[in-house]
């Protein structure tokens, strides 16, 4: 087994202090001979951490078939030092694969006394959202603006290891050695992706909310609430996203929805419909307590499609029943609307749901 040591000079490119305490994470990545950690080997462990003010780097790489289980018994003593570690997809491959490899070698070591921070999970539920094709780490440095080449992939570098284990000739160490410190070297640059489920999560702060007009395909004027909201958090790349009746814009510090209002007559409908008749001439249900009074030919028996009662006016889409009462078109429409009165933004615990709730769409 060969061990590397150096000091990085890596830049800083987002607060680590919202993951853990600094002197306490541990990034990590691996090379492997495939993805079956049950028949295929480890070759190569690389760490950043931070220590005595400076970033250093950690490879341990096996020289030999042999070496595979020295890798793995100082990973796992150095682990000792690190209360979380921080890495992309290796909740689904890297530490699995580990596992197995620990496994394969009867050693007791786990991940157990260490948090996990995957990268790759934190921003999975944003992809949609962020109008991301895929999750690849090449996919999000195109997103945030970084040109970077790899010269090789995981295929063409397990060649190499085995061309190495053939000859320990020195260019092919040098490439497995620098392909995977450059790897490390790289994750500062796709960290600040972790902003976007910052700015996401946090509670936003309204700071305006209006009534505006656009003009509508068919030349009829369309109303939409505006509502311009605060983060605590800041984006690197602004992102826009829209599906009617609702979109948004992100920008540094400050996210803006655009909700389409709709004007006419919709429905409430009332769950308990046995306990009502609904009166066709009238076109409403009202309760037996009162419809006991109406003509008998004036009323029938409600049914989950006619007990409601109806409004007229400008209605706001709700994406989930925040405001009451809850109004529909149509009994079997899944879209909600509340009436434009009844809606109450300077209610801090309403405002924070409506806005999980566009988001929620929208991704």
């Amino acid at each position: 087994m060969i061990t590397i040591e150096k000091k990085l000079r890596l830049p800083d490119t987002y607060p680590l202090e919202r993951i853990g305490k600094l002197e306490e994470l541990l990034f990590f990545d691996i090379e492997t001979t495939g993805f079956s950690g049950d028949r295929c080997q480890l070759y190569l462990i690389g760490c950043t951490y931070y220590k005595e003010n400076t970033w250093n780097l950690i490879q341990w790489f096996a020289d030999t078939k042999a070496a595979e289980k020295d890798l793995l018994d100082h990973f796992f003593d150095f682990l000792k030092q690190y209360k979380t570690v921080v890495h992309f997809n290796g909740d689904g491959f890297d530490i699995p694969f580990l596992q197995k490899r620990c496994k394969h070698f009867n050693l007791p070591y786990s991940f157990s006394d260490v948090a996990s921070f995957d990268i790759y999970k934190k921003v999975k539920p944003y992809r949609n959202l962020l109008g991301l094709d895929s999750l690849k780490q090449k996919t999000i440095e195109q997103f945030l603006g970084i040109a970077r080449t790899d010269k090789y992939n995981g295929g063409q570098l397990i060649e190499v290891y085995k061309d190495y284990l053939m000859t320990h000739e020195e260019d092919p160490y040098d490439l497995l050695i620098l392909h995977n410190e450059d790897d490390l070297k790289g994750m500062p640059s796709i960290l600040p992706i972790l902003n976007y489920p910052d700015f996401l999560e946090q509670p936003f702060t309204l700071s305006e909310q209006e009534i505006v007009d656009e003009p509508g395909a068919n030349g009829r004027c369309r109303h939409l609430l505006k509502l311009t909201c605060k983060s605590s958090c800041s984006l690197p790349v602004p992102v826009k996203a829209s599906m009617p009746p609702a979109r948004c814009v992100m920008e540094k510090d400050q996210i803006t929805f655009l909700i389409e209002l709709t004007e006419g007559t919709l429905k409430h409908f009332y769950p308990d419909y046995k306990d009502y008749y609904y009166l066709p001439f009238e076109d409403r249900a009202v309760h037996k307590s009162i419809g006991a009074c109406v003509d008998k030919d004036a009323r029938v028996k409600a049914c989950a499609s006619n007990c409601y009662t109806k409004t007229t006016g400008f209605f706001l889409p709700q994406f989930e029943d925040i405001w009451e009462p809850v109004m529909k078109q149509e009994y079997k429409d899944k879209m909600r609307y509340a009436a434009l009165g009844d809606v109450y933004l300077a209610d801090e615990a309403a405002l924070q749901k409506y806005i999980k709730a566009i988001l929620s769409y929208l991704k």
